[in-house]
């Protein structure tokens, strides 16, 4: 199947700032795909390429089989959403989203249908009437997304969408956000620096440093499977082992370091490799006592923090080695252990994650 966007080696450079650097991705119609990475990482640059506000220094932009290169943003189908929602405060609702209905010159009652629809879509029916500053941070998104659709873009570029919201709205918009991609099929390019919100938001994540992508995959492969220790640190918490390869067998890999470590043995390590290990902390557990079990280090509690759902542990095993681990919250369940208690931690050889980078 033909990509419905193809960006081939794609370069922009600022002055001496290379912004992006020969990029080259494909993005599926109708997908849901995240761009995500820390400040001047580049993802900001190619949604603005992809839309036509930046212009491409080297390399080729397709969006449905037509190369963008000669093809201005007014014409292109592409609608972007920007962080601040860009909403005038003059206007009520309806005029708001439809502003671009009425600068395209469409009919009147293809207008007042077409706005119904929108309004239905995004939960905001009856409110046409009010103006900006009557809405909460939530339903001013959801004008702004409207108001984006209202056209009927193939894609849709959205920047930061759901940055200005607090938290517990921002994670209720997730999912809305989600279903209404799903009930359009559009094509959606959410642009974010929140690892949580992009795991939420996406089917695919594209990670990007310094102008490059690292890696693309789906979340649960980018959280399980990193492929080097830059994606392992940045997508949520991990703890890091440091090690040198002591054996090989078929199903296992022994690993010699500050503590032995047991891994499954993933292919293309051989004896004498340095590694890293990367071990997730809701994948280690933590008991007072010693169980027999495999990868089981004893480790005295420097730091905890309860969180509601869970506790936090820090820990320090043989030679300084440090542990980062979850321990969910049961009712009627204490702590497993307390600050500065000596204890035990274990992992799974098939939660370790070998590392060359």
């Amino acid at each position: 199947m033909t990509p419905f966007i193809r960006i081939r080696n794609v370069t922009r450079r600022f002055g001496d700032v290379l912004a992006v650097d020969d990029l080259s991705l494909d993005i599926d119609r109708g997908e849901l795909f995240c761009l995500l990475g820390a400040s001047g990482c580049g993802k900001t640059t190619l949604l603005r390429m992809l839309a036509g506000f930046e212009r491409v220094d080297s390399g080729s932009i397709e969006i449905d089989g037509i190369d963008m290169a000669a093809v201005p943003p007014a014409a292109r189908p592409v609608n972007i959403m920007f962080q601040n929602y860009a909403l005038f405060p003059h206007m009520s609702v309806a005029d708001n989203i439809a502003y671009g209905l009425r600068r395209a010159g469409l009919p009147k009652p293809e207008i007042v249908a077409r706005l119904e629809e929108l309004l239905r879509l995004v939960r905001l029916d009856g409110m046409g009437g009010r103006k900006p500053h009557q809405l909460s941070g939530g339903q001013r998104q959801r004008v702004a997304l409207a108001r984006a659709l209202a056209r009927r873009p193939k894609l849709l570029l959205l920047d930061e969408p759901l940055a200005a919201l607090d938290k517990k709205l921002r994670e209720d918009t997730q999912f809305e956000l989600v279903d209404i991609q799903e009930r359009l099929e559009t094509t959606f390019i959410v642009v974010t620096h929140d690892q949580e919100e992009a795991m939420t938001l996406a089917s695919r994540i594209g990670v990007m440093d310094a102008g490059r992508l690292v890696q693309v995959d789906t979340p649960r492969t980018l959280y399980d499977r990193p492929c080097n220790s830059f994606i392992a640190d940045f997508l949520g918490t991990v703890s890091f082992l440091e090690g040198v390869v002591a054996s090989v067998n078929d199903g296992s890999i022994m690993v010699d370091g500050p503590v032995p470590v047991t891994a499954a043995n993933p292919g293309g390590f051989a004896v004498g490799d340095v590694v890293r290990m990367a071990v997730r902390p809701e994948k280690i557990a933590l008991g007072p006592e010693a169980r027999g079990a495999i990868n089981e280090i004893p480790v005295t509690v420097e730091d905890l923090a309860f969180t509601g759902v869970a506790t936090n542990y820090r820990v320090i095993g043989p030679e300084g080695v440090r542990l980062k681990l979850t321990q969910p919250n049961r009712r009627g369940e204490a702590a497993s252990l307390e600050w500065e208690q000596q204890g035990f931690v274990s992992f799974d050889p098939a939660d370790v994650v070998l590392l060359r980078d």
